[in-house]
């Protein structure tokens, strides 16, 4: 029996993501499982991610390997994969998420709310740049890429510090650089934050790998990142734009929130609505959370969020 493979970005923290998809469906699969790193252009520019087109610079080099059949299903960071279905391929699974807050890793051990007056905060998110111009005015943002160790190493030097997802810092085991977990209350992260999609061929549904995706998959994070992204995918909005979306499931309840960011910072809007999630099938339920991301939808646009910030180019 041939090995099942699985299609990777070649970054420590791409890798561990990956590796944790991997023995879960080989225990599921009872197949060997093996990992094929693909080269993106995120990963070789030096350029920001907005310059480079935004979301989808991480996704394209992989699905193009995926319709080769160089590998059998990839594993994304779901914040970095487009809300437009790509022709020919499908989310297969979405795993269990994973914290989705952002993580302030500081020197000396401070907090967001402790960094001196001037202090030097390296992100390379709009969304990020915006949140700390509106919280933190008096401090300067300064634009950075590189993976993760690369970006802890200038916590310091000449950066006092950077903003991570903890999820990410979780999966490499570094959360021991985090100094302050930033509450989604007042801090939402980028949509699908902290979640995985597991993506394959269309129409690709051999036993094995069937198997393993629906051993893989979970209801509760399918529904609350489908409603978050349906936000993104409804506003238009690409990378570029500042936006932030956190939904939760509780006693049978979706609650759904979003906010636009201009991108200095200084003004935002923000909309929330729940929806009762009737026991069925995961496609009714789907149909309940694209009704409550609409209505989140429409008062944004209604308020005037495509004034606020750039939207119009979802990707």
């Amino acid at each position: 029996m041939t090995a099942l493979r699985i299609g990777t970005r070649g970054s420590a923290l791409a890798v561990a993501q990956s590796t944790l998809v991997a023995d879960r469906l080989a225990k599921a699969s009872g197949r060997e499982v093996e990992l094929v790193r693909i080269r993106s252009e995120g990963d070789t520019s030096t350029e920001s991610l907005a310059t480079l087109g935004g979301t989808g610079v991480f996704a394209s080099a992989l699905r193009e390997a995926l319709l080769a059949d160089e590998c059998d299903l990839l594993v994304h960071s779901l914040k970095d994969l487009p809300t437009a279905k790509h022709p020919g391929l499908v989310i297969g699974a979405i795993p269990a998420r994973a914290d989705a807050r952002d993580a302030l890793c500081a020197r000396d051990g401070l907090s967001l709310d402790q960094l001196p007056e001037g202090a030097r905060v390296g992100t390379g998110s709009p969304r990020r740049v915006a949140q700390i111009r509106s919280r933190r005015p008096d401090i300067e943002v300064v634009d950075i890429r590189g993976n993760v160790d690369t970006r802890l190493a200038r916590v310091g030097d000449d950066l006092d510090a950077v903003l991570l997802s903890a999820a990410g810092l979780d999966r490499l085991g570094r959360l021991d650089v985090v100094t302050d977990l930033l509450g989604l209350g007042f801090w939402p992260s980028a949509p699908g934050q902290g979640a995985l999609a597991l993506e394959v061929r269309e129409g690709d549904s051999g036993p094995d790998l069937t198997s393993g995706l629906r051993s893989a998959d979970h209801r509760e994070t399918r529904l609350t990142v489908t409603a978050e992204r349906l936000v993104l995918a409804g506003l238009e909005a690409g990378c570029a734009a500042p936006i932030g979306a956190t939904a939760v499931v509780d006693a049978g309840l979706l609650l759904l929130s979003a906010t636009v960011y201009s991108p200095d910072g200084q003004s935002r809007l923000s909309a929330s609505h729940g929806v009762t999630l009737e026991p069925g099938s995961l496609a009714s339920q789907l149909g309940d959370v694209d009704d409550v991301a609409t209505r989140v939808v429409d008062e944004l646009l209604s308020s005037g969020a495509a004034a606020l910030a750039p939207l119009g180019s979802s990707l």
